[in-house]
């Protein structure tokens, strides 16, 4: 969340056949800003491989009235109960 064109960041699981769940960033870039994958995997350059992300996702990150971010919201959002990613 330190990138300057990055607003907010949450961090969830998503099925995955191959690896049971994958790492998953979703992104909210900030208002006027332009961010790609190639921009945030420069960025995560810093951090050890098994951190990366395997998948991005720019869009907003919901919040509860305390600030916590609503992951089960996102879950339902992202995963969808077809749809599971092999990647």
């Amino acid at each position: 969340m330190n990138h300057p064109k990055m607003q907010d960041v949450a961090m969830i699981g998503l099925p995955s056949l191959r690896l049971g769940e994958i790492t998953t960033a979703i992104i909210k870039v900030k208002s006027g800003c332009d961010l790609t994958r190639a921009e945030v995997d420069a960025f995560c350059d810093a951090l050890a491989r098994y951190k990366h992300p395997r998948m991005i996702i720019f869009g907003d990150v919901p919040r509860n009235h305390t600030g916590k971010i609503e992951k089960p919201i996102l879950r339902k959002l992202y995963s969808g109960q077809k749809k599971t990613f092999t990647t």
